[in-house]
């Protein structure tokens, strides 16, 4: 089993898009506004995501986004999503996809990386990450 871990390109939105309805808990994912982000994102310098391909496809997807923030004196790196389909679980996808989102951190200039999450808790202390703060949010 071969996996390959590259930035994501124009071609992939179709698949992106089904990997992503998958992750959404407290939205639906719409194909029209899907679309509008994902070009959003493939023209920016401050957004990036990562794919996991196999031969017949993308098994999973990191989604990144870079700002200054003033706490930090400088960029952090924020991981938006991260999704692996359900058979590649426990395989080291979700880990591959995390140091890929590391390395364009660090290569950016970043002097942290963070996400929020309900579910993943463990998946992400295993791979060094500390609880920091509570996640609020307001829906419109």
């Amino acid at each position: 089993m071969t996996i390959t871990y590259r930035k994501a390109r124009e071609e992939d939105e179709n698949e992106l898009f089904n990997l992503a309805a998958k992750l959404a808990a407290s939205f639906k994912v719409e194909r029209e506004a899907f679309s509008h982000v994902f070009q959003q994102v493939m023209q920016s310098e401050k957004m990036e995501v990562v794919v996991a391909e196999m031969e017949d496809g993308l098994v999973g997807y990191a989604y990144l986004l870079h700002h200054p923030a003033f706490y930090a004196n400088g960029t952090i790196s924020w991981v938006e999503e991260l999704y692996v389909s359900d058979e590649y679980r426990g395989m080291s996808v979700g880990r591959q996809l995390m140091d890929e989102a590391e390395r364009l951190a660090v290569e950016c200039g970043s002097r942290l990386i963070a996400l929020a999450t309900r579910r993943a808790g463990e998946f992400y202390a295993s791979i060094g990450y500390e609880e920091s703060a509570i996640y609020y949010k307001k829906t419109f």
